[in-house]
């Protein structure tokens, strides 16, 4: 029996990713097949790249036939009155619940669980990123039938494009009236990319219609017993000082600590944080696991020879060229904008220079003048791979440069800090230690945070054991939501702390 109500599917998808090419799709696969069908789309944006939202509506002919009337199509989608939501990445799912395109006694909602984080979500004095987890909890509760997994990996693992997967993962569901074989004949007429769309069409038919689509979160990397001594020294010393509830974490500090300095650094980050757990009053260890994580961010902060050494690496360039798809033998320039201030030259330099040259007097005049304006680099050539180059290999002089010397008073600073507020109150140590996320950073946002960073504490100081753990979150929150500081001072003028 032919349903008489149109089938109505709405697609969210962002610039590239073949949303209008995945809307064409599903209307030829109608008009071929026995319906009457019609597209829209609606251009928005989403912080990210352009994103649109692609609205077709399928009625079958017969009964428009039978009837002698040609049916009226909605131009966009109603929210609670949608079949089919596919949403080419997890926020773009989110948004369709948050519009309400899905509710629970209709919509089946089709996604990828991948992330294209937002400008708010990167930029953000601290994490910002939107819970993976919960938005995929809230678009289960809200759908008929939610499937997902990760469509950008099975569109790239098929040399394909998501909009490929996703109009295979439509089809696996079931909720269209047509077979396997009209929704392949569809691919097939299109005429362009045809082998690799059917590929990656074929493997998510198959993922859906099998229920194999678990939503897929990293797991923690095995532990690899390091062939360097110096090296298994260090992650013994992780296995007989550090609670086991707290090793894979501090394992983890360890490795950054190596990848940003080298062994003895990884070791001064063990020291301080064997020098914490004696200092404790008793074990506490959510205040050690937590001590560790931010203890290990702080210690590999972002000075000029840390952007240096990660804008040249193997890795990174790896990465662009296959973000731009760009092919073996063709030729990828990459282009850098930097802007170093004064303050990072003479924080690069060796200390006593350093602070030479941070006072005001002729040379320090000079050199100001050559950085009013910033510059391109093209890492990509052999002049500006070898300039950055020559910056990264300055990790050699690291501990001698006035940074270092800057931050390790810092460090030593909030450390102390601390303990003394464990001495107090354990949950207020705890707030005081994730105080550091808004140390981050290089350049003008990193002197944002360090400045409202420095004024929490010094409101910390202040109030001492009459500070309420609460209030000490709430005051946090407010400096991580406004990078220039404003709600910090006002709620601390609020709570007589300024």
């Amino acid at each position: 029996m032919i349903n008489a109500k149109p089938i109505k599917v709405a697609i969210l998808a962002m610039g590239g990713e073949g949303g209008g090419v995945l809307a064409d799709w599903i209307v030829d696969l109608g008009e071929h097949n026995g319906y009457i069908a019609q597209t829209t789309s609606v251009p928005g944006v989403a912080q990210r790249t352009g994103a649109t939202i692609y609205y077709v509506e399928l009625f079958p002919r017969e009964i428009a036939e039978r009837a002698g009337r040609t049916p009226v199509l909605a131009l966009m989608p109603t929210p609670g009155d949608v079949d089919v939501v596919l949403a080419s990445e997890l926020m773009e799912a989110g948004r369709a619940v948050q519009r309400g395109l899905v509710t629970p006694d209709r919509t089946t909602l089709v996604s990828s669980t991948h992330r294209v984080y937002s400008i708010a979500e990167k930029s953000a004095m601290g994490d910002g990123r939107v819970d993976s987890k919960e938005l995929i909890a809230h678009a289960t509760k809200a759908s008929k039938r939610y499937v997902r997994f990760d469509m950008a990996q099975e569109a790239e693992a098929n040399g394909s494009v998501i909009s490929a997967v996703l109009f295979g993962a439509l089809a696996g569901t079931g909720v269209l009236p047509f077979s396997r074989a009209q929704f392949e004949a569809t691919i097939e007429r299109g005429g362009v990319g045809v082998k690799p769309s059917l590929r990656a069409f074929g493997a998510a038919f198959t993922k859906t219609e099998s229920g194999d689509v678990p939503a897929d979160s990293p797991k923690g990397a095995p532990l690899v017993q390091p062939k360097d001594a110096a090296v298994a020294k260090v992650l013994g010393r992780v296995r007989a000082e550090q609670p086991a509830e707290i090793e894979q974490i501090v394992i983890e500090g360890v490795r950054r600590m190596i990848d940003y300095q080298d062994v003895a650094y990884a070791g001064l980050y063990l020291d301080r944080l064997a020098a914490v757990r004696r200092a404790l009053p008793q074990a506490d260890t959510m205040l050690l696991r937590e001590t560790a994580r931010h203890l290990a961010l702080w210690m590999s902060y972002e000075d000029t020879i840390r952007v240096a050494d990660l804008k040249i690496r193997g890795t990174r360039f790896e990465r662009v060229r296959g973000e731009v798809r760009a092919a073996d033998n063709q030729l990828l320039a990459i282009n850098e904008f930097m802007h170093p201030r004064l303050e990072e030259i003479c924080e690069t330099l060796p200390t006593g220079l350093g602070r030479w040259l941070a006072k005001p007097h002729f040379v320090h005049h000079f050199v100001r003048r050559f950085t009013k304006a910033g510059r391109v680099v093209t890492t990509s050539s052999l002049r500006g791979y070898l300039m950055l180059w020559t910056v990264a290999r300055l990790r050699a002089i690291r501990r001698s440069t006035l940074r270092y010397a800057l931050e390790t008073e810092r460090i030593e600073g909030w450390l102390r800090q601390v303990l003394d507020a464990a001495r107090i109150n354990p949950a207020l140590a705890l707030e005081v230690v994730q105080c550091q996320r808004l140390v981050k950073g290089y350049s003008d946002t990193h002197v944002r945070g360090l400045t409202n960073y420095q004024t929490l504490m010094s409101a910390v100081v202040r109030a001492g054991a009459h500070l309420a753990p609460a209030t000490l979150r709430e005051l946090r929150e407010a400096a991580l939501a406004d990078e220039h500081g404003n709600k910090l001072r006002a709620l601390l003028a609020q709570h007589a702390l300024a």
